[in-house]
């Protein structure tokens, strides 16, 4: 009974958490505008078997591992950036 419990509290979804970032790995392409996991924004320029490279600033791009991407920008997080950079120009 205390398996039970452990599996579906602890392993289960560590099991799901890992088969969604590994589809979302999958799933990466070039023009995705994705964050790492140290917190670097950029944009995919090339994607290979193992590693990925992207464009984090203009004539700055940096090679990584693909595994290193933690998720995928959606628009809203764009938009935001957009603000900060307009309240940065403004102070």
């Amino acid at each position: 009974l205390i398996f039970v419990i452990f599996y579906f509290l602890l392993i289960r979804p560590q099991q799901k958490k890992q088969k969604q970032q590994q589809s979302l790995l999958d799933a990466l392409k070039k023009g995705d505008k994705v964050i790492t996991t140290s917190g670097i924004w950029g944009t995919i320029t090339n994607i290979g078997k193992e590693t990925v490279t992207l464009q984090i600033a203009d004539n700055t791009k940096i090679k990584m591992q693909r595994d290193n991407v933690s998720r995928v920008r959606g628009e809203e997080e764009d938009k935001d950036k957009d603000k900060e950079k307009d309240k940065d120009k403004d102070a």
